[in-house]
């Protein structure tokens, strides 16, 4: 007759932070899937240069100006940005709550700043395929602050109500965190092809 081996699992936490949430995996999936978004959209980018006799077409290059600001505001908020990751995992319910007002905050500074951006690409997206592929990676890097920015203002919410103090919603910021960071670091190969390529 067999032993039946029982494993008491009684006291082991019921959700887990980092690599050992599967919130965290499916997460670091859709970065994989959406940094492939951004890499495919530079290739076109460059792709379409080659074509080109002159680039940009029929345009003078974009203004450094708002690009360079968002730029700067974006690495600025990495800052609190992994400050937060680390409060999320200390579970500081205090900090997390300070730091997802700060990340809201720096979340929409981005959006009022991309505004400005459009305009100073001096090209409309339909007017030819350098001010399609333009409008399309502005377009494509504006969807993801933006749809950070609605996860992190829905946390922030969670984090004021009664449900802040719960294990698995400290994984949740941790987790969007992470996010902003990938956010943050597709954007700096678009700034250098969208802003100084042209200047080559």
């Amino acid at each position: 007759m067999k032993q039946p081996v029982v494993l008491d699992v009684s006291k082991l936490p019921a959700h887990g932070l980092g690599t050992a949430s599967l919130t965290w995996w499916g997460t670091l999936a859709f970065m994989l899937i959406e940094g492939t978004g951004f890499a495919l959209s530079i290739v076109v980018y460059l792709y379409l240069m080659s074509l080109a006799q002159q680039w940009p077409l029929n345009a003078p290059p974009p203004d450094l100006l708002p690009g360079t600001v968002l730029t700067a505001l974006l690495i600025a908020s990495l800052f609190p940005n992994i400050l937060i990751g680390r409060w999320a995992r200390q579970q500081n319910l205090t900090k997390v709550r300070i730091g997802l007002i700060v990340m809201s905050l720096l979340g929409v500074a981005p959006l009022i700043v991309r505004v400005f951006e459009f305009p100073a690409m001096h090209i409309s997206w339909d007017q030819n395929a350098y001010g399609s592929i333009v409008w399309v990676m502005l377009g494509l890097h504006t969807t993801h602050i933006i749809t950070d920015l609605i996860d992190t203002l829905v946390l922030a919410c969670l984090m004021f109500s009664r449900h802040g103090d719960n294990p698995r919603r400290y994984g949740d910021v941790s987790d969007n965190a992470m996010y902003w960071n990938f956010v943050v670091a597709t954007w700096l190969p678009m700034y250098v092809c969208l802003y100084w390529v042209p200047r080559l």
